[in-house]
C-alpha cells in the first residue's frame, strides 16, 4: 500500500533551448494511484520571504485534493493527515518544491496543506479537485506543537501570516470529518 500523499519528480526533456515537461496526465497520474478529476487551477504569488500559507483543506462534500507546484523561487510544501481515525492523525510530511527541480506534491482530500516560501518572489500553482467553497473553508494554526513541523524559518525570521491563518485552531480542538480510508502517511520518497 502507498502513501496518499505522493512527491512527483516530472522527468524534463531539455536541449539548447531549454526544457520541456509535462506536469499533468491524467493516465500516468492513475498509475501513481492518483485519480482524482481537477476542477480548478490556482497561482499564487508570495512576495516576501518566508511567507507561510497555511495550513489549509475544505471540508465534506467539497473537500479537495491538491496538486502543488513552484513555478518561481522554492518553497517548503507540507501536507498532515487530519482523517479521524488514522493510525498517522496529526503527523505530516514536507518536500521542497522549486522552479529549478520541478517537483510536486500531491495532498489528498483528508490533510491539511500549507507552504512556507524560502526566498522573495515565490509563485505557486496548484490543481483542485473542488471547487472553492468558502463555507467549508477550514485549517489547522501553522505552528502547532502537537503537530511539530519543522519550518525551515531561520533564527530571527517572522514567517509572514494572514489575519486569517494566525486565528486558526489547533488540532486537539479540530472535530475532523474526513475518514481514514486505510492508507496511513508515510514517508516521501525524496
Amino acid at each position: 500500500m502507498s502513501s496518499p500523499v505522493k512527491l512527483i519528480h516530472p522527468i524534463r526533456h531539455g536541449d539548447a533551448r531549454g526544457w520541456f515537461t509535462e506536469t499533468y496526465n491524467a493516465e500516468r497520474f492513475v498509475k501513481l494511484g492518483i485519480d482524482v478529476p481537477f476542477v480548478q487551477d490556482n497561482h499564487s504569488l508570495s512576495a516576501p520571504p518566508y511567507t507561510l500559507r497555511g495550513l489549509h483543506f475544505q471540508t465534506p462534500p467539497h473537500a479537495q485534493g491538491k496538486l502543488v507546484r513552484c513555478i518561481a523561487g522554492r518553497i517548503f510544501d507540507v501536507a498532515v493527515d487530519v482523517r479521524r481515525g488514522s493510525p498517522t492523525y496529526g503527523q505530516w510530511v514536507g518536500a521542497e518544491l522549486s522552479a529549478e527541480n520541478g517537483d510536486q506534491l500531491f495532498v489528498p482530500a483528508g490533510f491539511a496543506h500549507g507552504f512556507i516560501t524560502l526566498e522573495a518572489e515565490c509563485e505557486v500553482v496548484y490543481k483542485c479537485s473542488a471547487l472553492y467553497a468558502p463555507e467549508h473553508d477550514g485549517g489547522i494554526i501553522w505552528n502547532d506543537p502537537d503537530i511539530g513541523i519543522a519550518w525551515p524559518i531561520p533564527d530571527g525570521a517572522t514567517p509572514e501570516l494572514s489575519d486569517k491563518d494566525r486565528c486558526l485552531p489547533q488540532l486537539a480542538i479540530f472535530d475532523s470529518p474526513f475518514d481514514y480510508d486505510g492508507r496511513p502517511l508515510e514517508p516521501l520518497g525524496l
